[in-house]
C-alpha cells in the first residue's frame, strides 16, 4: 500500500515553506525528499525532523 504524503505537501503550501527549505531546516538529504515526493517508506527520523520543523 502506498503512502501518502499529500497533507505534508498542504502544510508546505499553508506555511509558505518550500520544499527546498524543508530539505534545510529539517536536515534531511535529497534522496529523502524524492522518496517522499514519490510517496516511498522513509524513516521515522526523517519524519520527526518533518515534524518538528512543521511543529505537528
Amino acid at each position: 500500500m502506498p503512502i501518502n504524503y499529500n497533507k505534508l505537501w498542504e502544510m508546505l503550501t499553508d506555511k509558505n515553506i518550500k520544499k527546498s527549505d524543508l530539505k534545510e531546516k529539517a536536515d534531511i538529504s535529497s534522496a529523502s525528499l524524492v522518496k517522499l515526493g514519490k510517496g516511498e517508506d522513509i524513516t521515522t527520523n526523517i519524519l520527526l525532523r518533518v515534524c518538528n520543523i512543521l511543529d505537528c
